[in-house]
C-alpha cells in the first residue's frame, strides 16, 4: 500500500461465546500484535456482544443486497462489511466449530466476499478439524483462506489458562515463530503493495492477504487438548 492510502481494517473474531471461555486470551494476543503493525486498524468483534438471531431467512443473504430486517443482523453487516480481512479465534468442539461462529457467517454473504481469512485455533489436535471446516465455509463465502493457521500447543495452552485478560504476551512466546513469517515466496501481487495505486477492494484485498499470510505462518502444529 501507499503511504496515503487508508490503513487497512482487520477483524478479529472472537468465535466463543461460552461461560468461562478460554478465546479472549488468544484474541487479545492476536489483537495486541495487529496493534503493533504499521497501516492497520484492529478490531476485536466479540460475538457475546453480537447476540443475533438463529439464521431462519427465507431468502439467501446473497439475495438481500444488505439489507435487513434484523438491527441486530444490521448492526453485524456494518462491523463486517467495511473490513479488509479477518482473523478468526474459535475452539474444536467435538471435531467441529462452534454453532454461533456458523451462524454469524450465515446471517451476511456480500460483505465475506473477496477478502482475506486467517485462523487460530485450540483444543484437540490443535483445533485443525475446526479449521478445516471453517476453510469450507470461508470458500463458500468467495474468502480468501490463508493456507496455515496457528494451532496453539498444549504448553502455550495451559500457562495461558492461568492468565487474566488480557494476557500477558509473554506466555505465546512460544507461538510467536508462527507469527510474522517471512514467505520463502513472493506473494501473489506483491507488486502492488507499496505502490501508489487507487485503493479499491482487488489491491486491498492483496495487501490485506499479505498481512494476514506473514502474520500466520508455516509450521507444524502440535497437538493441544482443552
Amino acid at each position: 500500500m501507499s503511504n496515503d492510502a487508508p490503513a487497512l481494517s482487520i477483524k478479529v473474531i472472537l468465535g466463543s461465546t461460552r461461560e468461562g471461555r478460554f478465546g479472549d486470551k488468544p484474541a487479545h494476543w492476536i489483537l495486541g500484535e495487529l496493534g503493533q503493525r504499521p497501516g492497520v486498524e484492529a478490531e476485536l468483534l466479540d460475538l457475546r456482544d453480537f447476540p443475533l438471531p438463529f439464521f431462519d431467512r427465507a431468502t439467501a443473504p446473497s439475495r438481500e443486497g444488505g439489507k435487513y430486517a434484523s438491527p441486530a443482523v444490521t448492526r453485524w453487516s456494518e462491523k463486517i462489511g467495511p473490513a479488509d480481512a479477518f482473523v478468526v479465534v474459535a475452539p474444536e468442539y467435538n471435531h467441529g466449530y462452534p454453532a454461533v461462529l456458523k451462524n454469524a457467517f450465515d446471517h451476511l454473504f456480500p460483505e465475506w466476499a473477496r477478502k482475506p481469512i486467517g485462523f487460530v485455533s485450540y483444543g484437540s489436535v490443535g483445533g485443525a478439524r475446526a479449521i478445516e471446516q471453517l476453510r469450507l465455509v470461508a470458500v463458500e463465502l468467495q474468502m480468501w483462506p490463508i493456507r496455515h493457521a496457528i494451532h496453539l500447543p498444549l504448553d502455550v495452552y495451559l500457562a495461558a489458562l492461568k492468565e487474566p485478560v488480557p494476557p500477558n504476551p509473554a506466555v505465546f512466546a512460544p507461538a510467536q515463530e508462527r507469527l510474522w513469517h517471512r514467505p520463502r515466496r513472493p506473494v501473489p501481487g506483491r507488486a502492488l503493495v507499496g505502490r501508489a495505486r487507487p485503493q479499491g477492494r482487488p489491491q486491498r484485498g492483496v495487501a490485506a492477504a499479505r498481512y494476514c499470510s506473514t502474520m500466520i505462518s508455516a509450521g507444524s502444529a502440535r497437538a493441544t487438548t482443552g
